[in-house]
């Protein structure tokens, strides 16, 4: 029943709308971590083939985004275009030391290498960070914590919430 959806342009977005949105997110320096755009991951060397870049859809106030996300599009409209600067406390949190783990090598079955991807038994994924002759650093925080992240959000359409 797609008919049925209300897309009214000039609705200023409210929690429990579900909206898609195009985003280029960048770190301070202007690094680019992710977007839903391909020329952009293309220009700034980050494309990914396996993955489809389109527009991001989710539920605004349904703790699908991060928090500073999430708040930032509300009130924004249909064909508008607007940064958000996010704070770490609203994005993957402050970069805690204890995150990071020393492991003996000898404690593993494999040769770590920097980069290495490794998860845990309950989950957790986490990065080697670093390789000394005896020992390895698992860092289990959010390659995006303790950063401030800057996304420019362009809102594509708005599905009014129903009932």
């Amino acid at each position: 029943m797609a008919e049925d959806i209300a897309k009214d342009t000039s609705k200023k977005i409210e929690n429990g709308d579900t909206i898609s949105v195009n985003y280029v997110g960048k770190l301070e320096d202007g690094t680019i971590f992710d977007t839903s755009l391909k020329e952009v991951a293309i220009e700034a060397g980050t494309y990914n083939q396996m993955r489809n870049y389109e527009p991001l859809t989710f539920t605004v106030g349904a703790g699908q985004m991060i928090k500073g996300f999430d708040e930032g599009v509300v009130g924004m409209q249909v064909g508008e275009e607007k940064t958000l600067t996010i704070p770490p406390e609203e994005a993957y949190g402050e970069y805690r030391e204890e995150f990071a783990r020393e492991i003996p090598i000898d404690a593993v079955d494999f040769t770590p290498e920097v980069g290495m991807q490794l998860a845990t038994d309950n989950g957790l994924m986490g990065s080697i960070t670093e390789v000394s002759e005896n020992n390895f650093v698992v860092d289990f925080n959010h390659k995006l914590a303790g950063k401030n992240l800057v996304f420019l959000v362009k809102v594509v359409s708005v599905e009014e919430r129903k009932g």
